[in-house]
């Protein structure tokens, strides 16, 4: 298992990181493809249409990760009072910046 570090450490099973490495490649070969519409000089229906499918992807990626740190807090319902205010100010932050 690989540790990430954000903020608050969390422990990424394989394949919640797997989906989420999945919708970033996704999101990367959008970008990609919207690079070439420009390029070509497609509509800019077609543009900003690709676009937002991206932009859909990165923030399913973030709200991903965001879920699983949820999921292991709630799992781990050990932590102290003051820990548990922190914990949620961090995911709280976390979530207004996928906003």
């Amino acid at each position: 298992m690989e540790r990430q570090e954000w903020g608050m450490e969390l422990e990424l099973a394989a394949e919640e990181l797997k989906a989420v490495v999945n919708r970033l490649k996704r999101a990367q070969g959008q970008i990609n493809g919207v690079i070439n519409m420009i390029e070509e000089g497609r509509s800019c229906d077609e543009v900003v249409t690709q676009l937002a499918a991206a932009s859909r992807a990165l923030d399913r990626a973030g709200f991903a990760i965001i879920a699983t740190g949820l999921q292991h807090c709630m799992a781990d319902g050990s932590g102290e009072q003051s820990d548990l205010t922190q914990m949620r100010a961090r995911l709280e932050k976390l979530f207004l910046s996928l906003a």
